[in-house]
């Protein structure tokens, strides 16, 4: 897998709004970059109120001066991890995921980077995953236990699920 060949795959036009239709409003940012292409996400701290502990993008909630979702993607990404990705870099955005049980409607953007700097996460991140895209696509499985178009993908010790989850099947349903 190539980083052209995800930008051709990934390439959609943006809509960063969102009618919530009494979901809580929320998007973040899956940046991908490298030669041999990494995903970045992060796990939360286990001092958060919801999702401690959890793998995540980088995002969260619209704030008041956020001119719309894909803006507060990039500045969620940029205090959460220190990562400063331009508007320019986004390529596309994934459909939307709902998250069921802190009700967030989460609009997903891709991001494509030559390279990233080092990072450095806040106190909302207690640490900042990077991995190798393909083989992390490849464990995908159905999380059959949880009901349909559930997933589960595995890195490490880590058990990617829920919204991240579906993020990702849309990710590799996109490279099919």
């Amino acid at each position: 897998m190539h980083l052209d060949i995800i930008r051709a795959r990934l390439k959609t036009p943006l809509n960063p709004t969102l009618k919530p239709n009494g979901w809580r409003p929320a998007s973040v940012l899956l940046p991908i970059y490298g030669s041999c292409p990494h995903i970045i996400m992060t796990v939360k701290s286990e001092q958060m109120r919801i999702h401690a502990g959890e793998a995540s993008f980088p995002g969260g909630k619209p704030e008041y001066n956020d001119a719309d979702l894909c803006h507060t993607a990039l500045r969620e990404t940029r205090e959460e991890i220190g990562l400063h990705v331009g508007h320019q870099s986004i390529i596309g955005q994934l459909d939307a995921v709902r998250t069921l049980n802190s009700k967030f409607l989460i609009l997903p953007f891709v991001a494509v980077l030559d390279s990233v700097p080092r990072l450095s996460p806040n106190v909302e991140v207690c640490r900042i995953l990077q991995m190798p895209l393909e083989p992390l696509l490849d464990t995908l499985e159905p999380d059959t236990g949880h009901g349909p178009n559930m997933f589960n993908l595995y890195y490490k010790d880590m058990i990617i699920w829920g919204a991240s989850a579906r993020m990702l099947y849309q990710i590799k349903q996109a490279m099919v």
